[in-house]
């Protein structure tokens, strides 16, 4: 029986629709990919699934576009950032019901801008936050992965002068376990290696550069059995050349700043810790080179690769 997957295009201002309508004219043989998103760029597809007009009073027509995703470039949809966010909020929300009911063996989003989806209701940092409470309030973990580097974020999408105050033990064992179920049960690795990176300059220094990582990070790693805390300038090396099989990073930008220097343009960011599979790209909308036949679509279609792979393995 074929994998069914849902693909949603994101933000319509964005290359969301550029990048999946790439990956939609040469489509992965033996799968189904269901597009979801507003009623105007899906309704060329055979499987697809409306949330909505782009239309609103006081707004011009993007619904009397004339492009056909599957042969010619998408335009940017010429709408406000609450219609924008709604209707990405709306085609995540279908998503996820599909996966939960079991019509869809995984999901797939495209990017959506969080200003926009915060001015249409959707009050969370990100796609991460926000899956994890309509999954049922599940415990998540945000995962970059490329074929040398896998890097799962402890704090995501916060200022970073509130890190110190979030990073406990008790985050970063939690983060490690989600991390460690998803690598055997998802990724096929019986015996994950992991690493834990320090949060100061050398690890702290014993102290003399601040002590989270004597504190809060040596006990987790201790806890989970990883390496670490190791200093961050040196164990996403080790980790790229196969000594470790992830790297629990304290915050957001060492971790990104790290896969995207590894893998910029084919990383893919991974959900652990849902009943589902859900993949995205490892970027952004893009508005400034929306419609302009720029974007690149090789991190959604390693992205639709990914969610086959996983959604096969849960399978079994």
């Amino acid at each position: 029986m074929s994998l069914r997957l849902a693909v949603t295009l994101g933000d319509p201002r964005g290359i969301g629709p550029e990048i999946v309508q790439a990956v939609l004219r040469d489509p992965p043989l033996g799968v189904d990919l269901v597009v979801i998103g507003p009623d105007e760029l899906v309704g060329v597809y055979p499987a697809a699934i409306g949330v909505g007009t782009l239309e609103r009073s006081g707004e011009q027509g993007a619904g009397s576009r004339s492009t056909d995703p599957r042969t010619s470039s998408p335009l940017p949809a010429p709408c406000s950032p609450e219609t924008a966010g709604r209707l990405a909020g709306r085609a995540v929300e279908k998503a996820v019901e599909l996966a939960q009911s079991g019509e869809v063996d995984a999901i797939i989003t495209a990017p959506a801008q969080k200003s926009a989806l915060h001015l249409a209701g959707y009050q969370y940092p990100g796609h991460t936050e926000w899956l994890a409470v309509l999954a049922g309030n599940v415990d998540v973990a945000m995962m970059l992965a490329s074929e040398t580097l896998r890097v799962v974020l402890v704090t995501t999408h916060v200022p970073l002068s509130e890190v110190p105050r979030l990073l406990t033990t008790e985050l970063v064992v939690r983060t490690g376990e989600i991390t460690r179920s998803a690598l055997r049960d998802w990724f096929g690795i019986g015996d994950p290696r992991l690493a834990v990176c320090a949060l100061n300059p050398h690890a702290g220094e014993g102290g003399l550069f601040g002590d989270e990582d004597d504190t809060v990070l040596a006990p987790a790693a201790q806890q989970l059995g990883a390496d670490g805390p190791l200093p961050a300038d040196t164990v996403f090396v080790r980790a790229s050349r196969g000594e470790f099989d992830v790297v629990l990073a304290p915050y957001h930008d060492v971790g990104m700043t790290a896969i995207k220097m590894a893998a910029f343009g084919s990383a893919v960011n991974v959900t652990l810790g849902l009943p589902f599979v859900r993949t995205s790209p490892d970027h952004g909308t893009a508005f400034d080179i929306a419609g302009k036949g720029l974007a690149d679509p090789s991190s959604m279609r390693k992205a639709v690769e990914m969610a086959i792979e996983l959604a096969n393995r849960r399978r079994g």
